[in-house]
C-alpha cells in the first residue's frame, strides 16, 4: 500500500507496470537523489502524474524500473539480455518499422502522414510486406466464404466480444487451407491478403452471421469492416482505414514479438497470426480499449465525468488510455483520430462522454491520451458494438504480424531465448518452493 497524507492508505492499480510511487519511493527504487529524478522526468524518460489536492507528483513505477534495468545492465550480458525482454534495448534486427517521439515510420513512411494523406490500408499492408509503396491502387481479390458463418455463431456465445470471434476465425481459416503448411515461392502475400480479407469480413459473425458474405464482397478491408458491423454512415470506410493504417505495426510489441517467434519455429501463417491474437487477448495488451470502454459506460453522461476521474484518482486507480511510455509528449497516432471522431458524430452522447474525460484529464494536467483512446472515441462515433476498438486495432495490426512474419523466415534462425537460473526462496519466504517428487505439480 502507498501512504496518503494523514496516514490513510491507498490502493495501488491492479497491474505493477500502472503502479505510481512517490518521489521519495521512486529516488530510493533508482538509488539517487531527487533532483536526478526530476532531470529524468524533464528529458521525458520517466512519466509523472499530479497527485490531486497536493503539489506532489507520482511516478510510473515501470518507467523507473526500466531505467534502473539500464542501470543494472552494466553488470555484464546477463543483466543485457534479462533486461532486453523488459522494455529494454531492442532486441531483433528489423528493417519494417522505425520507431521515435514522432511515431512510427513504415519502411520510411510517416504511418501518420500515410493515414492523412488517405493512403489505403492494403496499400499500407504491402508496403510492410514488400518494401515498395504501390503507386496505384491496390484491390486484393474477393475470398470465398470457406464454411457458413453460422459455423462461428453457433461455437459462440452470442454476447462474444469480436476479438474472440477473430480468435476462432483464424484457426478454422487455417484447417480449412490444404496449402498452409506447402506455400509456393510468392503465395504467401496472396495468402495473407485473403486472411485479413477473412479477418475483417468476420469480426461480426455472432451478432450479424448473414453479413459476413457480403461483407467479404466489399472493395476493400475497410468497407468488409463496415459492412459486417451494419455502419450505415458513408464516411465510414474511410474513417476506419485511417484507424487500420495508424495500428498497422509499431515495432516489437507483445503480439508481434510472439508472432515472431511462432514463425521461427516454423508455423504457418495462421498460427503465427493466432499467436499474435492470443498474446493480444491479455488485459496488458489489447485489454486497454476494453477498459476505456468499460470507464465510458460507468461514467454513462458528460455531467458525471469530473467526479468519476476525481474519485478514481483519489482512490489511487488510474484512467486508462492516458500516457504512452514510448511518447512523453503524446501518442501522435491519437489526434487523427480524435479529429474524425469529433467531427463524424459529434452529438452522440458516448462521443460527448469520451471527449469530456479527455478534456477533463488535460485540465487535470495529465499525459495525453493513446491510439486505444483514439479507438474507442472513433468507435463511439460509428456507432460501433463493445470490443469492436480491440478487434479494428487487431485487423490493422494483422498487417504488421504477417511483415515480421515473413522478415523473421528470412532471417531463418530461432527465437529462443536462455533463462538464468536462480535459487527460489525457502518456503515461508514468499515464493515457490521448487517441486518434489510427489508434490503437486501443474504443466506450464
Amino acid at each position: 500500500m502507498v501512504k496518503r497524507r494523514g496516514g490513510r492508505s491507498q490502493s495501488r492499480f491492479n497491474h505493477r507496470h500502472e503502479e505510481l510511487l512517490s518521489a521519495a519511493e521512486a529516488a530510493a527504487l533508482l538509488g539517487i537523489k531527487r533532483t536526478t529524478l526530476y532531470t529524468y522526468v524533464s528529458r521525458g524518460l520517466v512519466r509523472c502524474v499530479p497527485e490531486k489536492g497536493t503539489k506532489e507528483n507520482r511516478y510510473v513505477r515501470m518507467d523507473l524500473e526500466r531505467l534502473k534495468v539500464r542501470h543494472d545492465a552494466r553488470a555484464g550480458h546477463a543483466a543485457v539480455a534479462s533486461g532486453a525482454l523488459r522494455w529494454g534495448e531492442p532486441v531483433i534486427d528489423s528493417s519494417i518499422t522505425r520507431m521515435d517521439v514522432q511515431g512510427a515510420d513504415y519502411r520510411g513512411h510517416r504511418a501518420v502522414d500515410l493515414a492523412e494523406q488517405g493512403c489505403s490500408f492494403e496499400a499500407v499492408a504491402e508496403l510492410l510486406w514488400t518494401g515498395q509503396l504501390p503507386l496505384s491502387p491496390v484491390r486484393w481479390p474477393w475470398p470465398p466464404l470457406p464454411f457458413p458463418a453460422s459455423v462461428v455463431r453457433d461455437l459462440l456465445p452470442t454476447d462474444a466480444p469480436p476479438l474472440t470471434v477473430l480468435m476462432a476465425v483464424v484457426p478454422l481459416l487455417g484447417a480449412t487451407d490444404p496449402m498452409r503448411f506447402a506455400a509456393p515461392p510468392g503465395e504467401e502475400q496472396l495468402r495473407a491478403q485473403r486472411l485479413l480479407r477473412l479477418m475483417g469480413g468476420w469480426v461480426g459473425a455472432v451478432h450479424g452471421p448473414g453479413r459476413v458474405a457480403e461483407a467479404l464482397e466489399q472493395d476493400s478491408v475497410a468497407a468488409g469492416l463496415a459492412q459486417a458491423w451494419g455502419v450505415a454512415a458513408r464516411s465510414a470506410p474511410a474513417l476506419l482505414d485511417r484507424a487500420l493504417v495508424l495500428c498497422a505495426d509499431h515495432e516489437l510489441n507483445v503480439s508481434t514479438f510472439a508472432a515472431r517467434v511462432a514463425a521461427s519455429s516454423g508455423a504457418d501463417l495462421y498460427a503465427c497470426v493466432s499467436a499474435a491474437l492470443a498474446a493480444l487477448s491479455g488485459p496488458r495488451h489489447g485489454g486497454s480499449c476494453d477498459r476505456i470502454e468499460a470507464l465510458m459506460r460507468e461514467v454513462g453522461r458528460p455531467g458525471r465525468v469530473a467526479t468519476e476521474v476525481n474519485e478514481r484518482l483519489r482512490r489511487g486507480e488510474s484512467i486508462p488510455g492516458f500516457g504512452h511510455r514510448l511518447y512523453p509528449k503524446g501518442d501522435p497516432r491519437t489526434p487523427p483520430l480524435l479529429e474524425a471522431a469529433w467531427k463524424v458524430r459529434p452529438e452522440r452522447a458516448a462521443v460527448r462522454v469520451v471527449r469530456a474525460v479527455a478534456e477533463a484529464m488535460g485540465e487535470e494536467g495529465h499525459p495525453p491520451p493513446t491510439v486505444d483512446f483514439g479507438l474507442v472515441a472513433l468507435a463511439a462515433a460509428l456507432g460501433l458494438p463493445p470490443g469492436a476498438a480491440t478487434a479494428v486495432f487487431a485487423v490493422g495490426r494483422a498487417a504488421g504480424w504477417v511483415a515480421h512474419v515473413l522478415e523473421q523466415r528470412e532471417q531463418g534462425h530461432v527465437l529462443r531465448p536462455r533463462a538464468r537460473y536462480v535459487e527460489a526462496k525457502k518456503e515461508g519466504e514468499g515464493t515457490l518452493r521448487p517441486l518434489t517428487p510427489g508434490a503437486d505439480s501443474r504443466k506450464g
